[in-house]
């Protein structure tokens, strides 16, 4: 192989491999490290002041709460949902629900206003027009000055809202999103699961540094007066409104006690469509984002390269690592054993998936499968969003329970 293509390879290879070991390994550590650091000049200076550093807020002072969610067809969960409604702690003088039935074709209004709960308003559109445009309409509907946002599948503790709305007695603060925590029925562990608990512990220190990135769908608290409507093609609309907060200079906090519960999808198919959706909705929101990621945005820029941009890069990042170690593997027997891990880490993963078919969880394979089908999931998103053949219009996602 020519010398100065050998040089253009391996530089290749190693800038690939150094952006993936950058986003998965060392943004964490440094996440780690400047959490930290900040976090003991914080002890250091509450010593001093002794003041209280958590939010409380008595009953009185508690501000009027929209509860928004979408459904479409959604009678398997429904009844479930409302009745999770209606076990909310908060009082219901100053909780409004608002139910919006995009397009359905089951029972699942009917079944929504069957609950019978007094401060639950259900909202039905006959023309199915998409999560964003439903989210859009409850929003301009509430009454609230506390938008809280959950999705129909989704099953928040009762303190949840408390624990959401307290942070709005800081004027600074715009939205307040919790922790999601993804469950089987049969108890069985989600491999998603070891995923999510990775991109918890970075909330966790981004919202620590006031350089958190996007919110959580599953439950997020915003200032009514803040809300922007969202545009058609806004798939990912957690972040979508979550970023345009931080945009106009309001904080975004977490809260690992605001805790939503939901269940993992009954296939590894429709989790990989779910996931392609979502892959879609990154580079979409990118559009309307994207002054963020500016070096005057402060440390969020740094949190959204890092955490995000760097991210959704990565499958471009692993194919062009694969492709020049055996492009070099000829030459260099180094670059023949990369070349080979990586058709072995494949195999991992195939049997992963073979594994995961049959709710069969093993981390040995789990792991490479979760890892490269996300991956590849990214690739195929970006292609959808190229081609403009993902909507806002979604298929719902089957979950186990309605297996069982």
């Amino acid at each position: 192989m020519d010398w100065s293509i050998a040089t253009v390879l391996r530089i290749t290879f190693w800038t690939a491999v150094g952006l993936l070991g950058y986003t998965f390994f060392v943004y964490p550590f440094l996440l780690v490290l400047i959490a930290s650091t900040h976090q003991v000049i914080t002890d250091i200076s509450f010593a001093f002041a002794r003041s209280s550093r958590r939010s409380r807020l008595s009953e009185s002072d508690l501000p009027f709460v929209s509860f928004v969610f979408s459904a479409h067809n959604e009678e398997s969960v429904i009844a479930q949902k409302m009745r999770n409604c209606g076990e909310l702690r908060y009082p219901a003088a100053r909780l409004e629900i608002l139910v919006g039935c995009d397009g359905c074709s089951d029972r699942t209004a009917e079944m929504a206003r069957r609950a019978g709960l007094p401060n639950a308003r259900v909202c039905e559109f006959r023309v199915r027009s998409g999560k964003p445009a439903v989210l859009n309409r409850l929003a301009a509907e509430s009454r609230g000055k506390i938008l809280v946002f959950s999705d129909a599948n989704t099953f928040l503790d009762p303190g949840a809202i408390l624990s959401l709305v307290r942070h709005f007695s800081d004027p600074k603060v715009g939205c307040a999103c919790g922790e999601l925590r993804l469950r089987s029925p049969a108890g069985k562990p989600s491999t998603e699961g070891l995923y999510w608990r990775f991109e918890t512990f970075l909330k966790f220190l981004e919202s620590r540094l006031n350089a958190l990135v996007g919110a959580n769908g599953a439950a997020f608290a915003i200032r009514r007066d803040l809300f922007s409507p969202l545009p058609p093609q806004g798939i990912i609309d957690d972040f979508l409104v979550a970023m345009r907060i931080r945009a106009q200079g309001f904080r975004n906090v977490y809260d690992p006690e605001a805790v939503a519960h939901e269940t993992a999808a009954s296939s590894t198919r429709l989790e990989f469509q779910r996931r392609v959706r979502i892959g879609a909705g990154n580079f979409h929101a990118l559009r309307f984002t994207w002054r963020l990621l500016l070096p005057n945005a402060g440390l969020v820029a740094f949190s959204y390269w890092s955490h995000k941009v760097c991210r959704w890069v990565a499958p471009f990042a692993l194919v062009t690592a694969f492709l020049s170690a055996l492009a070099l593997s000829a030459a260099q027997p180094f670059y023949t054993a990369i070349a080979a891990l990586a058709v072995g880490f494949a195999g991992l993963a195939f049997i992963g998936y073979r594994l995961e078919s049959r709710q069969v969880h093993r981390s040995l394979f789990s792991v490479p499968y979760y890892f490269l089908s996300m991956n590849f999931a990214l690739l195929l998103g970006f292609a959808a969003y190229l081609n403009g053949g993902q909507t806002a219009i979604w298929r719902r996602t089957a979950r186990e329970h309605e297996a069982l």
